[in-house]
């Protein structure tokens, strides 16, 4: 019987609501694994951070922070399966996130990496992310959103003082980010194809839709997800016109809480198919 090693989010990475979420989407993959024969053993991030990883055929890595990072490095670069990669969760951390998506083709706001305790970037960088007067926004530049102060809406006016309270709370980069006007919709997807849904964020997945390019959004989202090289990824797309999608953020593995039951079976699908192919992956 072939054994796979469930590694759960660490809480800081995973607050509130998205931590009974989070767990619920990987308890279901593996539930579903499970069924099939796996045999299944659940850790948590903080313990394959401190180096307690046991030895298996298939990981399914829900890490985010950098240790645990480290020590799924390795088993990646030997050709051990791990879904997601270690590699691809750190591409997920903005800095890099904005770094291998702001220079590309794809549709991404302007946006700078900035040291939240150095002095403001000139005027005409900060001008180029609000030229018409809207709202910026200033968001942690490290990992993920964690609590709501970590992602800010503000003015040109107001940018010093809303930055001073990213620098109190000690965390050291920030993204300064033009705004993208225009609705915003959440998406959820597998990298093969076999799972892709959306919903608008204003009126949630239970409520009407917004008008846009569904195919143009999809080619985005697969897109981006093939640049960072996710398996499993959830985001956010503005569309300022319904035919012109722009890429706000991507995650590795969210919790698929909408569509968790039918999220977890093309999950596991797809993992039971990659690792069928792992020698040719």
């Amino acid at each position: 019987m072939a054994q796979l090693v469930a590694i759960y989010r660490s809480p800081a990475y995973s607050p509130l609501q998205h931590r009974v979420n989070d767990t619920a989407i990987l308890d279901a993959t593996v539930d579903r694994l499970a069924s099939q024969g796996w045999r299944a053993i659940k850790t948590t991030e903080l313990d394959v951070g401190q180096g307690r990883l046991p030895a298996a055929e298939l990981y399914l890595n829900m890490c985010q922070g950098s240790l645990a990072a480290e020590q799924l490095m390795p088993f990646e670069m030997d050709g051990v399966v791990v879904v997601n990669r270690a590699s691809s969760a750190l591409n997920c951390h903005r800095h890099r996130l904005v770094k291998r998506l702001a220079d590309g083709p794809l549709a991404f706001p302007r946006t700078l990496i900035h040291a939240s305790s150095a002095p403001l970037p000139p005027a005409g960088q900060l001008r180029s992310l609000s030229p018409n007067h809207q709202k910026l926004w200033i968001k942690r530049g490290d990992v993920h959103a964690e609590r709501a102060e970590d992602v800010v809406a503000t003015t040109l006016e107001r940018v010093e003082e809303t930055l001073r309270a990213f620098t109190a709370r000690g965390i050291p980069w920030v993204a300064l980010q033009e705004h993208v006007p225009g609705p915003v919709v959440k998406f959820y997807g597998v990298t093969d194809g076999r799972f892709f849904r959306w919903y608008g964020s204003d009126a949630g997945f239970e409520g009407e839709r917004p008008t846009i390019d569904e195919s143009r959004l999809k080619a985005l989202a697969f897109e981006a997800a093939a640049i960072l090289g996710l398996e499993v990824f959830g985001g956010d797309v503005a569309f300022p016109e319904p035919d012109r999608p722009v890429l706000i953020d991507i995650n590795d593995w969210p919790s698929f809480a909408p569509f968790r039951a039918e999220a977890a079976l093309a999950i596991a699908a797809y993992i039971t198919h990659r690792f069928a192919h792992r020698t040719h992956s």
